[in-house]
C-alpha cells in the first residue's frame, strides 16, 4: 500500500515515540536513565536490528526519502533542546568551590581531550572518513572524548538526594565549567572541520567572541524586560512566548551563518535569560513537554538509523571499539579523580566525582551527529562512539552506588534525624499531600504518644511524616536540583505548618519530617522504613487512577513489598478515634491490629476496645491461650475498657460493616476473612474498605518479633524501660503456651 510522505512521516512518528517510551521506562526499572533506552529504542529501528532482522519491513517503515523529514524534526528538537540545556545552567553552580572546579573541570577535559588526539594517531588512517584533516579530526575527537552531559548528570545528583552535599555541589560546579569549556573546544573543532585549516578558522572564532560578548550585553539587557515583565503579570503569555522562541531561532540562525553550528546560538541564549525563577520554570515547562516526548524521540530515531553496529565486523574492529571506551573512561576519570585528590577532596568523594564526570548520554549523541553531519567523523567511527556513549552513561548510576552508597550520601545531607534519646517506638508516616494529611499525622501520634506526660517521658517514641517528591520524567526542569531544592523547601514549610497544628504541642518535638526527591515512592519508602528501623508504616489510602482496586497502585506496592509492619488508614473524617473496634480472629495480621488498638487504649484514658469475635455455624470459639493470657496481663485500666461480645454470623463482613457504625475506628487484619487479603495484588472487591462507616485501619505484618506494645506496657505499669519486661505481648513475640505460664509465674 502505497501512502503519501507525510502520511508516512507520522506512522514513523507513531512507532518512534510508542517504542522510546517503553524502552525508556524498562531502563528506568533498571535504574539507569530514561535516555538510555531512548538512545537504545533509536538504535533496534535502524540498521543494527530491525534492518539486521527484518530488512524488508526496515525498508518498508523507513524508506530512504522520508529520512530528510524526520532530520529536519530532529533540528529543530536539537535547537529546544540546547535552549533548556542553557536554560537551565545556573550561575549559582558556579559560586560554590569555583577555584577547586575550574582545576577539576580543566583537568578533566585536558587528560581526555590529549588521550583522545592521541588516540587519532591510530584511528585516523583506519577509521576516519578521509575528507577532513587530521587536526580537524583530532580536535573533533578530542573534545567528544571531554564531553559530560550536564542534565544527566544533574539528574542522578538529584535522584540521589546529593543537592545538599559537597559532592553534589562540587559535580555541578564542575559539570557547569566542564560544559562551557567543552563547547568553545567542539566550536572550535567545528570551525577548523568547515575552513579545513585553524588559520582560515580565526575569522568564524572573531566572529563567534564578537556574537558571544553581544549576547551577554545587550542581548541579556533585552531578555532582562521579560523578566520584568513576569513580575508585573506573573505569567508567561503566548505573546512573549513567541518573542522568545523567535529568538531562539534567531540566535541559531546567527552561529549557524557564522560557521559555527546553530545549536550553539540556541545554548547561547538559554544560557543568558535572566534566572528568574518564575520565569524560568514556566518557560521551561512550557517547552519541555512537546520538545522531550516527541522531538526528542525522532532525534534518537535518526541517530539510531545511522548507527550500524554491524560495521563492527571483525575482532579487530571491536578491539578498536573497547580501545575507544577504554579511553573515555579512563582520561576522565582519572583526570578528574587525580586533580580532585590534589585539591585536597578525600578518595570516596574523589572517586564518586569521576564517575559523575564520566556521564556522557544524550550531549554526547548531539556531538556526534554534528560530527558525522560534517563528515569528520565516518559511519564507523560514529557507531564506536555511540557505543563509547551508551557505556559510559548505563555504568555511571551503578559504579555511583558502588563507591558513594546512599547509606553515606544520607549522612552528608544536611539533614539530621538523630535524636538525643534513642526512640524506643518508631513510625514512618508517607505523605503525599500535607494539607489533606492532618488526620493521618493525629493517628500516628496517638498510636506513638497517645498525649500523656509519663509516655513522653518513660517511653519516647518518634513519628517521621515522609514525604516524597516523585520525578517522573527524564530531564524534566522539575528535576533539577534548583527546582527539587525549591520543591523541597516547599514541602518542608508545608509540613512544618501541619506539625505547629498539632495537639498538645509537647508532641510537637517528637514529630521529625522528612523530605526527599524519589523516582519511585514505594520502593523508597520501603528502604528508608527498612534503614530506619522504623516499628510501622502508617500511610493514608488513595484512589489509584487506573485501577479499580482500592488498595491498588503505590500503597499496594507497599503493603505487597515493605519488609516493615503495615497499616492503611481510611479516613472517614472522625473528630476523635475514642470507641475501637477490633473484629478478631486469630491470625498474624488480625494480631498486629489487635496490638495496635491496644497501644492507642493505653495511650489513650479515654477511648474504649471492642474485641468483636465471630464464629460461623456454632463453631468453638478460635480465642487462643496467648490471647486469653495477654488480656490477663494488661493493666486493670485498661482492660475495664475492653469488651469482647461474640457474634454468630454466616457474613463476617456484614456483621463487622454493621458494628462499624458504633465505632470511631474499625481495625482489621489484611486477611482473606475480611475481603482484603487479595485485594492489595489484584482486582477483587474489597468490600469492608468501601462499606465500613467508620474509619478504617488495615494492617499487614511482616515481622513476628516487633513488640509494639512492650514500650508503653512497661510505661502503664510503672515499669523503666531497663528493667526485664515482665508484661510482654504473647501474640507478638510468639511464645508457646509453656513459656507463657513461665512469664506468669515469673
Amino acid at each position: 500500500m502505497k501512502f503519501d510522505i507525510i502520511v508516512h512521516v507520522l506512522i514513523e512518528i507513531l512507532i518512534v515515540i510508542g517504542l522510546s517510551r517503553v524502552v525508556g521506562l524498562g531502563f528506568r526499572r533498571l535504574k539507569q536513565p530514561l535516555v538510555i533506552g531512548e538512545i537504545v529504542a533509536g538504535v533496534m529501528l535502524g540498521p543494527s536490528l530491525l534492518g539486521l532482522l527484518a530488512p524488508s519491513l526496515a525498508t518498508a517503515l523507513f524508506p530512504p526519502e522520508t529520512i530528510p523529514f524526520l532530520n529536519v524534526l530532529a533540528q529543530i528538537g536539537l535547537i529546544f533542546f540546547m535552549f533548556l540545556i542553557g536554560l537551565e545552567l545556573d550561575p549559582k553552580y558556579l559560586r560554590s568551590h569555583l577555584d577547586i572546579a575550574v582545576l577539576v573541570s580543566h583537568v578533566s577535559i585536558l587528560v581526555p581531550f590529549s588521550l583522545g588526539s592521541l588516540l587519532a594517531l591510530l584511528l585516523y588512517p583506519l577509521v576516519s572518513s578521509g575528507v577532513v584533516s587530521f587536526t580537524a579530526f583530532a580536535l573533533f575527537l578530542g573534545a567528544a572524548m571531554s564531553i559530560t552531559a550536564f542534565p544527566v548528570l544533574a539528574r542522578i545528583i538529584t535522584e540521589n538526594n546529593l543537592q545538599n552535599t559537597r559532592l553534589g555541589t562540587m559535580a555541578l560546579t564542575c559539570a557547569a565549567v566542564d560544559d562551557v569549556t567543552a563547547w568553545c573546544l567542539l566550536a572550535l573543532a567545528i570551525a577548523v572541520t568547515r575552513t579545513n585549516s585553524m588559520a582560515g578558522a580565526i575569522p568564524t572564532i572573531v566572529l563567534s567572541l564578537v556574537y558571544i560578548a553581544f549576547m551577554v550585553t545587550v542581548g541579556r539587557k533585552f531578555l532582562k524586560t521579560f523578566a520584568a515583565y513576569y513580575d508585573r503579570s506573573g505569567r508567561l503569555n503566548q505573546f512573549v512566548l513567541a518573542v522568545i522562541y523567535m529568538g531562539v531561532v534567531l540566535s541559531a540562525l546567527v552561529t549557524e551563518l557564522i560557521g559555527i553550528h546553530l545549536i550553539f546560538g540556541a545554548f547561547l541564549i538559554g544560557a543568558v535569560m535572566p534566572k528568574h525563577p518564575g520565569l524560568t520554570r514556566e518557560l521551561a515547562q512550557k517547552t519541555e513537554d512537546f520538545v522531550l516526548t516527541f522531538l526528542l524521540p525522532v532525534f534518537f530515531a535518526y541517530s539510531g538509523l545511522r548507527t550500524q553496529i554491524g560495521l563492527l565486523n571483525t575482532p579487530f574492529l571491536w578491539l578498536l571499539c573497547g580501545l575507544v571506551v577504554l579511553v573515555a573512561i579512563v582520561g576522565k576519570y582519572c583526570g578528574t579523580y587525580f586533580a580532585a585528590r590534589v585539591s585536597g577532596i578525600e578518595k570516596r568523594e574523589a572517586s564518586a566525582l569521576g564517575w559523575l564526570m564520566n556521564t556522557r548520554g544524550l550531549t554526547e549523541l548531539i556531538v556526534l551527529n554534528i560530527g558525522l553531519s560534517l563528515n569528520v567523523i565516518s559511519p564507523l567511527l560514529f557507531t564506536m562512539l555511540v557505543i563509547m556513549a551508551l557505556v559510559t552513561t548505563f555504568m555511571t548510576s551503578p559504579l555511583l552506588e558502588w563507591t558513594y552508597p546512599k547509606r553515606l550520601i544520607r549522612k552528608d545531607v544536611v539533614e539530621s534525624t538523630t535524636d538525643e534519646i534513642e526512640p524506643a517506638y518508631r513510625i514512618i508516616v508517607p505523605i503525599a499531600n500535607p494539607n489533606s494529611q492532618k488526620g493521618l499525622v493525629e493517628l500516628a501520634v496517638t498510636i506513638a504518644l497517645g498525649g500523656t506526660d509519663q509516655s513522653l517521658q518513660l517511653a519516647p517514641a518518634a513519628i517521621y511524616p515522609l514525604s516524597l517528591i516523585q520525578l517522573d520524567e527524564e530531564y524534566a526542569f522539575g528535576g533539577t536540583p534548583a527546582e527539587a531544592e525549591r520543591l523541597i523547601a516547599e514541602r518542608e514549610r508545608q509540613l512544618a505548618a501541619l506539625i505547629a497544628s498539632l495537639e498538645p504541642p509537647l508532641v510537637r518535638p517528637l514529630v521529625r519530617p522528612i523530605v526527599r526527591v524519589a523516582t519511585d515512592v514505594a520502593q523508597e519508602t520501603a528502604r528508608i522504613a527498612d534503614s530506619d528501623r522504623a516499628d510501622l508504616i502508617l500511610m493514608g489510602w488513595h484512589r489509584p487512577a487506573f485501577s479499580r482496586n482500592r488498595l491498588g497502585g503505590r500503597v499496594g506496592q507497599i503493603l505487597s513489598t515493605a519488609r516493615t509492619d503495615v497499616a492503611v488508614f481510611v479516613d472517614r473524617q472522625h473528630s476523635k478515634l475514642e470507641h475501637l473496634l477490633v473484629p478478631y480472629v486469630s491470625d498474624l495480621h488480625n494480631d498486629l491490629g489487635l496490638e495496635i488498638a491496644l497501644r492507642i487504649l493505653v495511650n489513650s484514658k479515654n477511648s474504649s476496645l471492642t474485641i468483636l469475635s465471630l464464629t460461623q455455624g456454632h463453631q468453638a470459639n478460635d480465642r487462643t491461650y496467648e490471647f486469653r493470657t495477654l488480656m490477663e496481663q494488661l493493666p486493670s485500666s485498661v482492660r475495664d475498657r475492653i469488651h469482647t461480645p461474640q457474634i454468630e454470623s454466616n457474613n463476617p463482613i456484614a456483621a463487622v460493616v454493621e458494628a462499624s457504625a458504633k465505632v470511631d475506628l474499625t481495625i482489621a487484619g489484611a486477611s482473606r476473612e475480611w475481603g482484603l487479603e487479595r485485594q492489595t495484588l489484584g482486582f477483587y472487591a474489597d468490600q469492608l474498605a468501601v462499606q465500613c462507616h467508620s474509619s478504617l485501619l488495615i494492617t499487614r505484618r511482616y515481622s513476628q518479633v516487633t513488640a509494639h506494645l512492650s514500650s508503653v506496657l512497661n510505661t502503664a505499669t510503672g515499669r523503666g524501660l531497663n528493667e526485664p519486661a515482665v508484661i510482654t505481648s504473647a501474640i507478638s513475640k510468639g511464645e508457646t503456651d509453656e513459656e507463657s505460664k513461665m512469664i506468669d509465674e515469673g
